[in-house]
């Protein structure tokens, strides 16, 4: 420091501050929910582990109206309907415990659970642990109650079937658009007798009308399998290939997205195998070559401000990746599609202002 007036204004300004001594409007906000006592705050790492550090609420879900919460962080222990490695069910409790996710979104420059309520209800309850037909009926009817309590879900997988039930809910009244980053489309037929697996879920959900496959756009999509996306292309989904998000750019990528979903309510699904393995090892169906979680960060916030009605990170499979990055991805990829839900919750209270 060669300015001694600067140096002197710094000291007198922080030399006797604590932490929680926050001077800029905006970072003080966040920092008034976080501290006590001038420089405590929770242990990242005490009480029980929940999807981003959300309070623990499982008794809202035997409520009506879902204790009147405003967005309900959910897990999904299913993987009946893999193809590839099993595993998927342990997801949500890899993704819970996972620290010091948020409470700040630097780039958005958003604390999503300022002034909203949000809360992790535990887990979807499942009648079977082996019957995939009767798991995908009970999210059916899960989020058919969360919907029709007006919350707003955020979902941890679970394999990728998971997403079928969860879409019949979500657009049985007006098909919905999609925004998918996968490695793999997931509109594949029938395998085996069974149609509900997780290679299916976008054709199943085209098919039964709650998805509007015109509105949607899959992103990073690669590997041996393009064979089997041709419902992809005779439907009418924009399917954008790993190496096409680098020749196109980052920037080209989001304007097509949001060009491709417009202004109606669009659904967010993240694969965690849309990253390359080398970001996120612990997958059931890895594919080299894929995104970076930088990229797919900045895929992500460049969606803020469409209508995003709910999403859901799928496939973290934590048993194959020692590091635990896959995790540590797919919680901030869940934190920010939360920042995308939360800014389209403010903006549709908005409207709702202006039309009174």
């Amino acid at each position: 420091m060669t300015d001694p007036a600067k140096l002197q204004a710094l000291r007198a300004k922080f030399a006797d501050t604590k932490g929680g001594d926050i001077f800029d409007p905006a970072f003080r906000a966040v920092a008034e929910q976080q501290f006590s006592d001038g420089d405590r705050r929770k242990w990242p790492f005490s009480d029980v582990a929940t999807l981003l550090d959300a309070p623990y609420r499982p008794e809202a879900a035997q409520s009506e109206d879902f204790a009147s919460l405003d967005f309900a962080l959910i897990g999904l222990p299913m993987d009946l309907g893999v193809t590839n490695r099993a595993g998927a069910r342990l997801g949500p409790r890899a993704v819970r415990a996972v620290e010091r996710i948020g409470p700040y979104e630097h780039a958005l420059k958003m604390a999503p659970f300022a002034g909203c309520k949000a809360a992790d209800i535990g887990d979807v309850p499942f009648r079977s642990r082996f019957s995939l037909e009767s798991c995908h009926e009970d999210i059916e009817a899960f989020y058919q109650r969360i919907k029709a309590a007006g919350v707003i879900p955020l979902s941890v997988g679970g394999d990728h079937s998971v997403t079928w039930p969860i879409l019949k809910a979500l657009g049985a009244e007006r098909p919905v658009g999609l925004v998918h980053i996968d490695a793999h489309c997931d509109t594949s037929g029938p395998y085996e007798g069974s149609k509900f697996h997780h290679g299916g879920p976008f054709r199943m959900a085209v098919l039964d009308g709650v998805l509007d496959p015109e509105r949607t756009i899959q992103i990073g999509i690669r590997g041996g399998a393009e064979y089997l996306w041709e419902f992809s292309y005779e439907s009418g989904m924009t399917v954008i290939h790993a190496e096409e998000v680098a020749a196109m750019g980052i920037p080209a990528v989001i304007a097509k997205a949001r060009q491709v979903v417009g202004d109606g309510p669009v659904y967010v699904s993240f694969d965690v195998d849309g990253l390359d393995p080398a970001f996120a090892p612990g997958t059931g169906t890895p594919e080299i070559g894929g995104l970076s979680t930088a990229e797919a960060l900045a895929i992500l916030r460049g969606l803020i401000g469409l209508d995003v009605i709910g999403g859901d990170v799928v496939e973290v499979a934590p048993q194959y990746d020692g590091t635990t990055n896959t995790a540590q991805a797919g919680a901030q990829m869940l934190f920010t599609i939360f920042c995308l839900a939360r800014a389209a919750q403010e903006k549709r209270k908005g409207e709702k202002r202006k039309t009174k």
